[in-house]
């Protein structure tokens, strides 16, 4: 028997839609026509159609949906099979920290919903995995840091509520690099240990978005959430053989997420295509008055969908630059596979309309610069705890920062944040943090002249020249990762497409550095690279199941 309706109210309250809501529904109803319009065409070409979980796209989804010859619930059966069979048994994936114990009555109510009075968007009744920072009320929220075990914070994040309204179902909370402690091992947390990258299991998926980066990679629900300060969307994208996209700064709210960087921190949409990502994007993005770093968004977003832009021949016309100086990021190691890779997906562009102006330069040592010139995260991180401990209820353990991160024996707390803790830097008038943000500036300001001296729509680059790292103590000179952080220092948005595998099966990614709110053409410039790759593969370790495949 169907739950009753009321089990998911909270989704869809006055309260939770108050946020920009008529805009919103007015994108959720202009999508829903696209894609309606999409499944339309995809009806009329075949009388018969099929159906295979570790290739559907949320199009493919909606589309059995609306054949009947799929639900909601049926969809997180066949996600919560493939958890049980491969996260802490088989390969043992290890990136599922919590389960929604209220997924499949979720569901349920959604397909009654969806029955009674029709999707509420394309998101609607579909599965997603997010990195553990970002608030759930129903499930314990703690950045895989174990003092925070089984503590669950007092009300939705902002982008878990957007989420919610739309349809969409959180089906887990996944494991990371620990957002607070410092364990030996890379890439790892107190809570949860390491996450192994399904496509080489003595691998990491990526760094602090790993468990969002395997889970989708092993095909543990349709879309996720990763989050970002230096390098945490981007590189797990890239090691997962995944489409991530990290936004202009502003565009996403992160109240109720746990972060260190409040000038730049990022949440953002990671997923199997170009459409899953959009059409996530199109929830998620906007103005939110819970964080107002998203008043820069305002009148900067484009008035019709995200997956409107989706484009096969998106390359087609296109004016890219290659970075030269991306090309100098070599910790810990340069592999010559990956410079093929890099130098093949390179090729696709200009193979299929693209002016490729190669190289183009910032004429600067750019791994000097991003070293000396370090994130402002480093001085606004301790302000970002006590501001996210600050949202919290009278109930949670914590109530600052010095109580979350020191005093906890046996945990290893980051000496950094301790000596914050002691010498609290003052945000409004300290001169190194100044200094730090004029670089910021500046960089910022050369990035875009870059791209205007050649009328560019976008840089392109490889995002690392080395496969995934193997997991091992992290002050091993092979894990002495230096990674390319243009995009979080600029706050420009930057898109990771798979550019396919070195010869032992590692996955890596090509990125895409765009104008600010230059989403729509990052969007265009990677369904057209999609198109014509098809760089996507299931990995070995996590085949299909008996049952994810059939016909309609």
């Amino acid at each position: 028997m169907a739950a009753p309706m009321t089990k998911i109210e909270p989704q869809s309250s006055p309260a939770s839609l108050a946020s920009g809501m008529p805009v919103q529904r007015l994108h959720h109803r202009l999508t829903a026509l696209l894609l309606g319009l999409y499944i339309a065409f995809v009806c009329a070409s075949s009388q018969a159609a099929s159906f295979d979980l570790t290739n559907a796209s949320i199009a493919d989804i909606d589309a059995a949906f609306d054949a009947h010859a799929l639900t909601s619930e049926k969809l997180v059966q066949m996600y919560l099979k493939r958890i049980e069979a491969y996260d802490k048994q088989g390969p043992k994936i290890n990136a599922v920290l919590t389960l929604n114990d209220k997924a499949l009555e979720t569901a349920r109510a959604l397909d009654q919903e969806r029955a009674e009075k029709g999707p509420r968007s394309p998101l609607h009744g579909i599965p997603f995995i997010v990195k553990d920072v970002f608030d759930t009320a129903d499930m314990p929220t703690t950045g895989g840091y174990l003092p925070l075990k089984g503590v669950k914070p007092t009300q939705d994040a902002t982008i878990i509520r957007k989420l919610r309204a739309a349809g969409a179902i959180i089906l887990a909370k996944v494991n990371q690099s620990d957002w607070y402690a410092t364990p030996d091992i890379v890439a790892a947390s107190t809570l949860g240990g390491s996450t192994h990258n399904p496509f080489a299991l003595d691998r990491i998926p990526g760094w602090s978005s790993a468990g969002t980066g395997a889970g989708l990679a092993a095909h543990f629900a349709t879309a996720g959430l990763g989050s970002e300060t230096g390098f945490s969307i981007r590189t797990p994208t890239s090691d997962s053989n995944l489409f991530g996209l990290s936004t202009t700064s502003g565009l996403i709210s992160r109240a109720g997420q746990m972060w260190s960087y409040i000038t730049g921190e990022r949440g953002g949409p990671m997923a199997h295509s170009v459409y899953d990502l959009a059409a996530t994007l199109d929830v998620i993005a906007g103005f939110d008055s819970a964080d107002l770093w998203t008043a820069n968004s305002l009148g900067h977003m484009p008035m019709k969908p995200y997956v409107s832009f989706i484009d096969r021949n998106g390359l087609r016309g296109a004016r890219v630059g290659v970075l030269k100086e991306a090309w100098d990021f070599k910790l810990p190691t340069v592999d010559p596979n990956v410079v093929e890779l890099a130098h093949n997906a390179i090729k696709v562009f200009g193979d299929h309309g693209t002016q490729v102006f190669d190289p183009v330069s910032l004429n600067l040592d750019l791994v000097n610069y991003l070293q000396v010139n370090k994130l402002p995260s480093s001085y606004e991180r301790i302000a970002a705890i006590n501001q996210y401990l600050a949202r919290q209820g009278p109930g949670y353990p914590y109530k600052n920062a010095a109580e979350l991160l020191l005093n906890h024996p046996g945990v290893p707390m980051r000496p950094t944040d301790k000596d914050a803790i002691e010498h609290p830097v003052d945000l409004d008038r300290d001169p190194e943090y100044r200094a730090t943000l004029e670089g910021k500036a500046r960089m910022r300001e050369m990035v875009i002249a870059l791209m205007d001296r050649y009328q560019l729509d976008a840089l392109i680059y490889p995002h690392k020249l080395s496969p995934p790292l193997k997991i091992g103590p992290k002050d091993d000179p092979e894990r002495k990762y230096v990674a390319n952080q243009l995009s979080p220092l600029t706050g420009l948005p930057a898109f990771i497409v798979p550019m396919g595998f070195t010869p032992d099966g590692l996955p890596v990614g090509l990125e895409i550095l765009g104008r600010p709110w230059s989403e729509p053409t990052l969007i265009k410039l990677a369904s057209g690279f999609e198109a014509v790759t098809h760089n996507r593969r299931v990995p070995a370790s996590t085949p299909a199941l008996a049952g994810e495949s059939f016909g309609y």
